[in-house]
């Protein structure tokens, strides 16, 4: 499964088209009538989905090739860049637009060469690479321009292979603070040059030397970056040497259970390794609000693919990269559901973790297997959500959703808050890319701390701090991006059920307004750091601030993380020409519409909010 989401709040979502018929029907008598597809050439069932996360429901969106084990990156102005996949659509590149009513778009030859198990990356100039996948030991750009229209080599992946195991498919590829890209497959990893062509430096082996990446698949992250001239990387679980035929002639492996932590940007960088609770294969990582990782899905033995995944792991581990080695791990109520092979977790906006899928079958197998096809949604709320947090979750007021913002620009954040901040507390401001996730790997992940500070009251339970954005393309890329403001490493407030905006989407931009159009440059530029903007202007907007009233508790006390059961892909088929959109399963949420509407009024009375 893949899944990303959109800056309309809405969560993108497909599959392979060569497992057979969904459950899930085309609206308004649309078919695919395709000659080339392997399973079923007349299919009117759907392989994409659009889940709308404020609504809970999901409407059918229709993909024309076959989407199996591809990649995508979101440009700068929202869109879904989607690339690759198998059999007829290897060299397709798809474009899903966050509008009302949209759907897939296609470009069959959209690309070079064949790209499957590939990894995609947004760049600072807009374009999108893609790296890698099965026996393509190269990269190539989206879109391409005259000296662009050509396949790279890069022989690093070639060196990576592993003769009928692989094991350098899904490259992890993170964008460093200098403009180029950390590339990890297998057990090494180097800095390229992409504009150049040239890999300007090699990082030394992982410690142990087993492999990272597909089959034997761990995860990555970058972890926060809180400087612009500091970048580290976290690469975690995986499969030792030899596992992934041992696991095809019936015998399991346990799966690695450690963790290797590298600061890419160090003139002479080493790994150091951490051990982790549980050992993890095909496990996600996903970097939460307030910097710590969250480590979700997978299983404790064998690797990635077909019925050779054993023993689900249940329970998540959170991970905090700024405790001391030896208290950064922390294990979490775990889940009811196996998460196998193909299943995926993506960012909320309102602080959950999205987490669907896992089929280690060939096609749909619903019984008498040890780990049934899932296809369900399910919501993951990490410790902040919990009610005994809720008092000291903050509301942004200011600046407005969809703001559009600048390179170095200093803005004001303006947040409400039911309890008095304590002198010299402080409170500290994040912003998140959303990442399409796959096979373990949340692609284009990043998270930039703005800044920290004590902040000041400017009226009665409402405060401002002032922050700056990023310098450059270089920290973080053109694009949309989530807005937090942590308080006692708490993010701001979710949003109840039909409740207003309460966490931003910042699109950053350079001061031409390109929008990362492709300027095909054919070096990398210096860096730029962009004149310095005003600072916002008091905005008045609406907002929700959660009173929930209860005395505070201890805060040492272990918080609870639970799972919501959200939609279900698996009922009867929608009637041809019926409704596009099916209602799925409510979600938990922590106030009630009415209670909602009620504590709107009362803040409107206590002019807390205008």
């Amino acid at each position: 499964m893949h899944m990303q989401l959109l800056n309309n709040d809405r969560v993108v979502i497909y599959d392979r088209t060569d497992f057979g018929k969904s459950n899930l029907s085309l609206a308004d008598y649309k078919c695919r009538n395709d000659t080339y597809e392997l399973k079923v050439k007349y299919d009117c069932t759907a392989h994409s989905a659009e889940y709308d996360v404020l609504a809970n429901t999901f409407r059918p969106l229709m993909v024309q090739t076959d989407v199996w084990c591809s990649s995508g990156a979101v440009s700068a102005d929202g869109r879904l860049i989607q690339t690759g996949g198998w059999n007829d659509g290897d060299h397709a590149v798809r474009i899903f637009r966050p509008c009302s009513g949209c759907d897939w778009e296609e470009i069959p030859l959209g690309l070079k060469v064949k790209r499957w198990y590939a990894t995609n990356h947004i760049l600072p100039d807009g374009r999108v690479i893609i790296i890698g996948g099965r026996r393509q030991f190269n990269y190539e750009f989206y879109p391409k321009s005259a000296p662009t229209n050509k396949v790279f080599s890069l022989p690093f992946l070639y060196e990576m292979n592993v003769p009928n195991v692989e094991n350098n498919l899904y490259p992890f590829v993170h964008l460093n603070v200098d403009g180029r890209l950390f590339i990890f497959a297998n057990n090494r990893s180097i800095l390229l040059d992409y504009i150049q062509n040239v890999v300007v430096r090699t990082y030394p082996e992982i410690p142990g030397g087993d492999p990272r990446n597909y089959p034997s698949t761990g995860s990555s992250a970058l972890l926060p970056l809180k400087y612009s001239n500091e970048a580290e990387v976290l690469i975690c679980g995986g499969a030792p040497k030899g596992s992934y035929k041992q696991a095809n002639k019936g015998k399991f492996i346990v799966a690695l259970n450690t963790c290797g932590r590298i600061k890419i940007t160090d003139k002479s960088p080493v790994w150091s390794v951490e051990k982790m609770p549980l050992a993890r294969v095909m496990g996600d990582m996903i970097l939460l609000p307030n910097g710590n990782v969250l480590m979700i899905n997978g299983a404790s033995a064998g690797t990635a693919g077909w019925e050779i995944g054993r023993n689900p792991i249940l329970h998540p581990v959170l991970y905090r990269p700024d405790n001391l080695v030896g208290s950064r791990f922390e294990t979490l109520n775990p889940s009811t559901i196996p998460r196998m092979y193909h299943s995926t977790a993506i960012l909320l906006r309102d602080g959950r973790v999205l987490i669907g899928g896992s089929n280690p079958h060939v096609g749909y197998n619903f019984a008498r297997v040890l780990y049934p096809t899932e296809l369900s949604l399910e919501a993951f709320s990490p410790p902040y959500l919990d009610l005994e947090s809720s008092r000291f979750r903050t509301t942004i007021l200011s600046p407005i959703s969809q703001a559009r913002l600048h390179y170095s620009q200093d803005i004001i954040v303006r947040f409400g808050l039911f309890s008095t901040l304590l002198e010299g507390e402080e409170v500290f401001v994040t912003m998140v890319a959303p990442s399409f996730t796959t096979h373990s790997f949340a692609m284009n992940q990043r998270l930039l701390e703005l800044g920290r500070g004590e902040a000041v009251m400017v009226s009665t339970l409402v405060y401002e701090i002032q922050v700056t954005m990023p310098p450059s393309g270089y920290v973080a890329p053109s694009g949309y991006y989530m807005l937090f403001l942590i308080h006692r490493d708490i993010p701001t407030n979710p949003r109840p059920r039909n409740a207003l905006p309460a966490t931003l989407r910042v699109s950053v931009h350079d001061r031409l307004g390109n929008r990362g159009k492709s300027l095909a440059p054919y070096q990398i530029p210096p860096e730029q750091v962009l004149p310095q903007g005003h600072v916002n202007p008091q905005l008045s907007t609406g907002a929700i601030v959660d009173l929930q009233q209860q005395e505070e508790q201890n805060r040492d006390k272990p918080r609870v993380s639970v799972y919501d059961r959200m939609g279900e892909a698996t009922g009867e088929h929608n009637p041809p020409g019926g409704h596009a959109t099916k209602r799925a399963v409510t979600s938990r949420q922590h106030l009630t519409p009415e209670q909602v509407d009620k504590r709107i009024k009362e803040l409107l009375e206590a002019q807390i909010i205008t």
